[in-house]
């Protein structure tokens, strides 16, 4: 998205915010920047803040490195797995560990995304988690979840383990 674009799409927020009475001093918008390289296809990565994360080109590296699709899969279990950390402080709760399993079905054309099904098993002896208002939360709250969703369909489900 070009800079002319993000102003495009602030004024359309700003308009329907306006037109709903909103207070516009209120909005916060964030904002976000990655780089990413590639070297005469060979290596590639994306570079954000201190880290590096190398992801796969070539048949060569499909083994052993992440591809784009398995990247963007990978950014939308961090955003639930950090919403979960958020939320035990909000909600109240203690956990030991938590563990997600993302798979996606893949459209060819176009190609794209259509399909996320996400598991969240929260490992706790906590009595008072409250499994369907952590999800409600995770998914009202998640800043990839919801733009995710815009896109595709996005179901899942959270279970409780007691250790």
């Amino acid at each position: 998205m070009y800079s002319s674009d993000y102003s495009s799409c602030n004024n359309r927020i700003y308009r329907i915010f306006e037109s709903n009475n909103f207070n516009i001093k209120s909005i916060h918008f964030m904002n976000y920047s990655v780089k990413a390289s590639i070297s005469s296809n060979k290596n590639a990565a994306v570079h954000i803040k201190e880290s590096e994360i190398s992801f796969g080109i070539s048949p060569d590296t499909e083994a052993s490195l992440p591809n784009p699709a398995e990247l963007f899969l990978g950014s939308f279990s961090a955003c639930i797995l950090k919403n979960v950390a958020r939320f035990s402080v909000m909600m109240n709760f203690e956990y030991s560990s938590a563990e997600l399993t993302v798979n996606a079905v893949r459209l060819e054309k176009p190609p794209r995304m259509d399909e996320i099904q996400y598991e969240l098993l929260i490992h706790s002896q906590d009595e008072s988690l409250n499994i369907d208002l952590l999800q409600k939360n995770i998914e009202k709250f998640g800043t990839i979840f919801n733009t995710v969703k815009a896109c595709c369909s996005v179901s899942g489900i959270i279970k409780k383990l007691v250790d």
